[in-house]
């Protein structure tokens, strides 16, 4: 069986492209450069064209997409393409990660595209992440875990977070192409949520010494990552650490995890800085 995975030589996508060939599934990577795919099948996509899509998606069992970063203009004009493919080739499961965007609004475009694939007549499960374990493997994030015994984050240190990583969604896509029994939204992240202390403790056990956390400002996290991201790059990113500020907490709905919807927890920390040899 044939499943279209979508950026599959990505961060998001390559994890679930490698979850899925465990699995036994076959593997045609959706992707930019055909040829940057070293797993097996790969064909280049249009996001700008409905047509163009539905004939990649045409015959295969399954589709794995997220949207690419792009502006919300156009994340919506992609999401509306991808939901008229889908709706003209009817693969029989689509398996959506909102990468940790939301979902609520007329406007979001990851919205549009979950509702509108609801509303194509096909099997979809939503993968929900909210925040992801990989920001931690920023340099100016392990760098100072390793010279200082310090991992500064932009987060209150009593701000509990369900946090997942990209093989931690991996694993929950592979298991909603074998069991299409489940459908909707499926939260992905630790519960109950990980604090400032957690991160640590699980970074210290993965060094092997002592790790402390410590509080971070957005404006001082921005400006050690603005290097690599540039200013344009990473200002969205400062300014949803300023709302997280504002906020209690960052949790998945327990009703409808991969706990309880399919029996799959995340990695703990520890675990997950093993798995990707940080």
């Amino acid at each position: 069986m044939t499943i279209i995975v979508h950026g599959a030589t990505g961060a998001q996508g390559a994890p679930v492209a490698a979850a899925l060939i465990r699995s036994g599934y076959d593997v045609t990577a959706a992707v930019r450069t055909p040829g940057a795919y070293a797993g097996g099948t790969g064909v280049a996509v249009d996001f700008d064209s409905a047509a163009a899509l539905a004939e990649v998606y045409r015959g295969a069992e399954g589709v794995f997409v997220h949207l690419p970063l792009g502006s919300p203009t156009q994340q919506l004009s992609w999401a509306e393409a991808i939901v008229e493919a889908v709706a003209t080739a009817e693969p029989a499961r689509v398996v959506v990660s909102t990468s940790g965007y939301p979902l609520e609004g007329a406007d979001s475009p990851h919205g549009v595209l979950a509702r509108g694939l609801e509303g194509a007549g096909v099997s979809v499960a939503v993968i929900a992440p909210l925040l992801f374990l990989e920001n931690l493997l920023l340099p100016p994030v392990t760098g100072p875990v390793r010279s200082e015994g310090v991992l500064r984050y932009p987060i209150q240190a009593d701000y509990a977070v369900s946090w997942c990583s990209h093989l931690d969604v991996a694993d929950v896509a592979a298991r909603l192409f074998s069991d299409r029994s489940v459908t909707g939204v499926v939260g992905v992240g630790a519960l109950p949520g990980l604090m400032g202390d957690d991160l640590a403790r699980g970074f210290a056990e993965h060094v092997g010494r002592e790790v402390r956390f410590q509080v971070q400002t957005p404006e001082a996290f921005g400006a050690s990552v603005e290097p690599l991201f540039g200013a344009d790059g990473i200002a969205p990113v400062v300014e949803a650490y300023r709302w997280r500020q504002t906020q209690l907490d960052e949790l998945i709905d327990g009703s409808t995890s991969a706990q309880h919807q399919l029996g799959l927890a995340p990695r703990t920390v520890a675990q997950w800085l093993k798995d990707v040899s940080a």
